[in-house]
């Protein structure tokens, strides 16, 4: 077997310094393989000649198992990178060519979506392109900043002023115990960078505020609510329909999560029109005083990032207009229609705009 292998050494070797192509020099490869192969089959056993090649067909068989299995798997990573840069839409003005393009690494991780139709290459490249902003690095921003660095956002930020604390790490999954004591943000940025770091992350170390609102929306294209309190909720809606950004909201208490998107410039109600005004101190309890299950905030979350990565793609139907409630304890789910209300303060006045128009 050794003279064999030498003796492919010394074929590719040649061709190489005499000028050969590739194609070339591995067809002589594929002759040589192949007459040893008709040795070893018709040769009976002990002929010196099949005891230079290797004495045994089995070994050789497998080795040209593996090789049309390398070069079924070379073929479908080409066939991948085809698909990626097929039907390339015009990159932003912010975006270099260079980021547009997607390395061998990038392929093979995201070859799971390249290969769903409804994504493909031009979903894959409008992620890299997306820029996402999540409010709150607790139980429901958790899984969502996860799954959409995994998932190959090119930019995601969050903001939250927080520090992480032990209580938190029931549910709250992209912390880890070594992080107590650390802002929320830059533990999720760490992990995020960890997890992909084709991505590039933006932590905002501090709490929403009117002052800053409009001007962080601005810089994003998407953003996702996973605050635990009302005042947040009504302010990133506020600054939401104001940017015309589209909102992707979760909610949870002890053992139900919802969710929607909030989109009044496609045609969709705002979390206002929703829910009008908060509810009376002590008929929503926050999570500390009523409790949740650990897993429904990854539950949630997930979907968030779901609605999210089909924001960003145009792929099936989003949460527009609608609710889903899930009952985590019964395992029940279900949705339910949401309209938008004429007298709303927030987006009221756009959507009779245009039913006028």
């Amino acid at each position: 077997m050794l003279l064999v292998l030498l003796l492919a050494a010394f074929l590719w070797g040649a061709g190489w310094a005499l000028g050969a192509s590739r194609t070339a020099r591995w067809t002589s490869l594929a002759v040589l393989f192949g007459v040893v192969l008709v040795v070893q089959l018709i040769l009976p056993d002990g002929h010196p000649l099949r005891e230079a090649t290797g004495k045994s067909p089995a070994l050789w068989l497998i080795l040209a198992g593996f090789a049309v299995l390398a070069l079924v798997y070379r073929q479908w990573l080409a066939r991948l990178r085809e698909r990626a840069v097929a039907n390339e839409a015009p990159p932003r003005d912010t975006v270099s060519q260079g980021q547009n393009r997607f390395s061998e690494a990038e392929l093979e991780r995201y070859a799971r979506h390249i290969v769903l139709r409804e994504l493909g290459g031009p979903g894959q490249k409008s992620l890299k392109q997306a820029r996402v902003l999540v409010i709150g690095a607790g139980g429901l921003g958790s899984p969502p900043l996860q799954y959409l660095a995994a998932a190959g956002v090119g930019t995601i930020g969050v903001i939250d002023d927080d520090v992480v604390e032990n209580a938190n790490l029931q549910r709250q999954v992209i912390h880890r115990d070594a992080d107590i004591g650390k802002p929320k943000v830059f533990s999720a940025k760490e992990a995020m960078e960890a997890q992909n770091p084709n991505v590039a992350v933006r932590p905002y170390h501090r709490r929403l505020t009117e002052e800053i609102a409009a001007d962080l929306f601005t810089d994003y294209d998407l953003i996702l609510d996973g605050t635990d309190n009302f005042d947040t909720r009504y302010l990133a809606n506020r600054a939401a329909v104001a940017g015309g950004k589209p909102l992707v909201s979760g909610a949870l208490s002890q053992w139900e999560g919802q969710l929607s998107v909030f989109d009044p410039a496609r045609g969709g109600p705002c979390y206002q029109c929703i829910f009008p005004q908060a509810p009376a101190p002590g008929l929503a309890p926050s999570c500390a005083e009523a409790g949740v299950v650990g897993p429904l905030p990854g539950v949630v979350g997930s979907m968030m990032a779901v609605e999210a990565i089909k924001v960003i793609t145009g792929a099936g139907m989003t949460l527009r207009g609608e609710m889903l409630i899930y009952d985590a304890l019964y395992g029940e789910s279900r949705k339910i229609t949401l309209k938008p209300r004429p007298d709303c303060p927030i987006c009221g006045g756009a959507q009779a705009g245009r039913t006028a128009s």
